[in-house]
């Protein structure tokens, strides 16, 4: 698995990924639309700690590694086709070796619906641990319930 800065392209396609059912909450607003409100990866600010992991020439995921006062906070999306499949934890491991590599004896954390399972048993499977109770939050896609986990 490679992966490098995320590219234009890369960012197009990345808005147009459709998730289904309950997953359809991480379906990203069109191209355009991010562009304009330089939100996420189209925030100059910010498109410096995204990643694209690819496998031959295909776009599975990407990361988001961002120095906060607390650690370091990860964000992860992986393409709807390789959902559940494994590709997620390879991004994984790969991400805790950057974030090692760039911030030693900082911790890492991130934070994840309760409802979403599939993803919790996949950071619990390279480490991650829930630290302390829910909390609500506000984000960008809406109100919801998050554990904060970190990497032990």
């Amino acid at each position: 698995m490679i992966n490098r800065k995320l590219t234009e392209q890369d960012k197009k396609e990345i808005c147009s990924w459709k998730y289904d059912g309950k997953y359809a909450i991480y379906n990203l607003p069109p191209y355009e639309e991010m562009k304009k409100l330089e939100a996420g990866f189209m925030n100059p600010l910010n498109e410096k700690n995204y990643r694209a992991f690819f496998i031959d020439d295909i776009l599975i995921g990407y990361i988001n590694l961002a120095e906060k006062e607390n650690g370091i906070f990860l964000g992860i999306g992986v393409h709807p086709d390789f959902c559940g499949k494994g590709y997620g934890k390879k991004i994984l491991k790969d991400t805790c070796q950057i974030a090692e590599e760039l911030y030693p004896d900082k911790l890492l954390y991130l934070e994840v619906r309760i409802w979403n399972k599939r993803a919790i048993k996949c950071y619990e499977q390279v480490g991650f641990t829930i630290d302390g109770n829910t909390f609500e939050r506000t984000t960008e896609i809406g109100k919801g319930e998050f554990y904060r986990m970190v990497k032990i």
